[in-house]
């Protein structure tokens, strides 16, 4: 944890200075159903309340349908079933701003979209780009060798040391402040009034921020 935080520093400094472009990325999952502002629960547990019971089974078929409608079209216009809606998202260092990318779930090929849309947006710069990120699997898939490939000495994933992420990557406090906006207290329809909901705060985030990061 020690050695982690000290290469942050390096990092943090060399982006202070102006030498490169520093983010903080992570995912987090959003419910349908409601998040409880209080209560009593199992560590790591965090009961929902659904707007009406639904079984695991259900919920893994409605999963299954979500997943299916998402790779024929690619288009939200077609998600009519779901529960869990996946958010990617960056911090950049020193600021407020958040890139962030609405997926109906995550896995390598969307987070290779993340970083070409991530990079575009950085494209008139000549600073490098360096992505802080913890060791999940999918950060270190063989799918990404092509996209680190093509960004080579522009794009760099930096890992942050195991199970580190929490304490050491600070768009966790924007997650915790996000999913609060988003859905306390709060049920959901469908998938597309949570998509929505959460588009609508991310994009009013980049004007009046609701998180204020501690650089």
């Amino acid at each position: 944890m020690a050695y982690g935080r000290f290469q942050l520093e390096a990092l943090e400094y060399w982006a202070r200075q102006g030498k490169i472009i520093l983010l903080y990325a992570d995912e987090t999952v959003l419910w349908r159903f409601a998040l409880p502002r209080c209560g009593w629960w199992r560590r790591r547990q965090r009961y929902r309340l659904p707007i009406r019971p639904l079984s695991q089974s259900q919920i893994n078929a409605q999963e299954r349908l979500k997943r299916q409608e998402w790779l024929k079209y690619r288009s939200w216009s077609y998600i009519t079933s779901g529960v869990l809606l996946d958010v990617i998202g960056a911090v950049q260092y020193g600021t407020s701003r958040v890139f962030y990318k609405i997926v109906p779930h995550f896995h390598a090929n969307e987070f290779r979209q993340y970083i070409h849309q991530v990079m575009h947006h950085f494209s008139s710069t000549e600073k490098k780009v360096v992505m802080v990120v913890d060791r999940s699997g999918i950060h270190r898939a063989y799918k990404l060798a092509s996209t680190l490939e093509h960004y080579q000495d522009k794009f760099e994933l930096h890992f942050l040391p195991a199970h580190s992420g929490h304490h050491l990557n600070p768009i966790e406090g924007f997650w915790r402040r996000m999913k609060e906006v988003i859905g306390a207290g709060r049920c959901f329809d469908d998938l597309h009034q949570l998509y929505r909901r959460t588009r609508q705060v991310l994009m009013a985030h980049q004007e009046r921020p609701i998180y204020e990061f501690s650089w």
